[in-house]
């Protein structure tokens, strides 16, 4: 259901707690490394028997890992020269041994002196082993021009990097200020957290996870904080029955529209009935009721009040409705008006279902933030990142630089489930824990997709799945949507019900 997504920190620990809680030497951890390494270049790039391959190696672990893979390419018949950027008798611990052993073996070294004019030899194959995940700060002048360097010489090179580019922010997923730009890369055991994030993908190429021997033991012992959605999420989908009805696969309430914004109400229950809910019903003002039925029999409708505002009258007699139904989604096209604000409110202060808060139900939380210390703690925000600036008053570039810390500190502080949409989304728990998209998908980034998602997770929520689960699935879901409809429309131009359409397919691919 969600893959481990270490940090820098935490991934050193496990390796720490490897070595000295279990007592797996250090060097053989660097020796499987560096031999999963080779097997990824041999993979990607082919045989490379009379292939010159030019590695570069840092002072640290990383350029270790780059020792043992030029030790094992030359005994595959490869033209090896490795440039290490420290004095031999600099190198400590592991990275000591295997660069002892890389010349024993007959390994050509060259000294890569900060003093040498940058010069990067022709070669087939580079191995960027020059910095590791532990790097979070500025490159400094000489190792900027090794990237620099390595990046022109991509034109004729195939470029596999070790762990991480080097100068990519593996917390972030960040160049600081450039990084390499790889064909490949192999991390090991786990990717970290800034790998994931969309930021990276320019960097890393093909991102390939390789397992060097951290026992599961030590995962159990010292859990991250951050995972990443995989296919099993699909597992907490309630099985199908023989004797199920529309009443027992969930009934979802979505509130909202106003004038000019009945779409919206629509598209969301589009979403939540292609998502599998039994029934769906939408509460609208009743002067809108016939806009939004129209050309969806399959909707419910519920007209409340009698103008075409959400006034007094429509809230008394939603509020009583709310426990007949399984989940509540609140804000699709609801407005901004004053009347739509006192819905919000009385609703957050009567209880409610389980319930989906998105679009301008956030916006009347930002403005009544009083009312977040009433929200229910399985509440589900779904804003983008306009939104999310409004909630913890921030400019949209604010929340887009920092999206892992804004979602992490917003759902710890109100206790509630955050969803921060967008390229990567990530989803913030009350208890901390962050869990991230592995989806970007621009046939998303279209009017109305926001509304679509809303409604299948409030079909999830009604289906009895737990709130986070419910978020993190419909997310990826609603991901898997933009991906499948990029094979019909790889220059975007699809329409938000065409993502609400391709639920069943997508389902039907992932599940059968």
């Amino acid at each position: 259901m969600f893959s481990s997504l270490p940090t820098p920190v935490e991934m050193s620990g496990w390796d720490q707690a490897a070595i000295n809680d279990i007592g797996i030497r250090g060097d053989i951890l660097m020796e499987n490394a560096g031999r999963e390494a080779t097997a990824t270049l041999l993979k990607e790039y082919g045989p490379v028997k009379n292939k010159s391959v030019l590695i570069i190696s840092g002072s640290g672990n990383n350029g270790g890992d780059g020792f043992v893979i030029g030790r094992h390419l030359a005994d595959l018949g490869a033209e090896i020269l490795i440039l290490h950027t420290a004095p031999k008798n600099k190198y400590k611990g592991e990275a000591s041994y295997h660069l002892k052993l890389a010349v024993k073996s007959g390994v050509q070294l060259k000294y890569f002196r900060i003093t040498d004019k940058i010069n990067i030899p022709e070669s087939d194959i580079i191995i960027d082993a020059l910095l590791g995940t532990g790097f979070d700060n500025e490159l400094r002048p000489f190792a900027k021009a090794v990237v620099d360097a390595i990046n022109k010489a991509k034109q004729r090179s195939f470029v596999l990097a070790i762990d991480i580019p080097s100068g990519l922010n593996g917390l972030t997923g960040k160049p600081h200020p450039v990084a390499v730009n790889a064909h490949a890369t192999v991390t090991f055991e786990a990717a970290k957290v800034g790998l994931s994030l969309p930021e990276a993908k320019p960097f890393t190429g093909n991102l390939i996870v390789k397992k060097i021997g951290i026992p599961s033991k030590v995962k159990e012992d010292h859990p991250v904080a951050h995972y990443l959605i995989n296919d099993k999420i699909f597992d907490q989908l309630p099985s199908l029955t023989p004797t199920m009805h529309k009443g027992t696969s969930g009934h979802v309430l979505i509130i909202g529209g106003s004038i000019g914004l009945t779409g919206a109400l629509q598209l969301s229950g589009l979403g939540a009935l292609r998502a599998g809910a039994g029934l769906v019903t939408l509460a609208c003002p009743a002067g809108l009721a016939s806009q939004v039925k129209t050309y969806m029999p399959e909707l419910m409708t519920m007209g409340l009040g009698s103008g075409d505002h959400w006034d007094d009258q429509a809230v008394e007699e939603l509020l009583p409705l709310l426990e007949n139904y399984d989940a509540i989604a609140i804000g699709p096209g609801l407005g901004r008006a004053e009347g739509a604000m006192n819905l919000v409110e009385a609703i957050v202060s009567a209880g409610h279902p389980p319930a989906v808060f998105d679009a301008d139900a956030l916006y009347a939380l930002s403005r009544r933030s009083h009312l977040l210390i009433s929200i229910d703690e399985n509440s589900i925000f779904t804003p983008h990142p306009g939104e999310m600036g409004r909630l913890v008053n921030k400019s949209i570039a604010e929340v887009e630089d920092s999206r892992i810390e804004t979602a992490h500190q917003y759902a710890v502080s109100k206790k509630v489930i955050l969803v921060l949409k967008g390229a990567g989304t990530v989803i913030g728990c009350p208890d901390g824990k962050i869990v991230i998209s592995p989806i970007s998908a621009p046939n998303l980034a279209v009017a109305g997709s926001g509304d679509v998602l809303a409604g299948i997770i409030g079909a999830l929520l009604a289906k009895g799945i737990p709130a986070m689960q419910s978020a993190c699935m419909g997310v990826y879901l609603h991901g898997k949507c933009g991906l499948y409809l990029k094979k019909n429309f790889p220059h975007r131009g699809n329409l938000a019900s065409e993502i609400a359409n391709s639920l069943p397919e997508v389902l039907k691919e992932e599940l059968c």
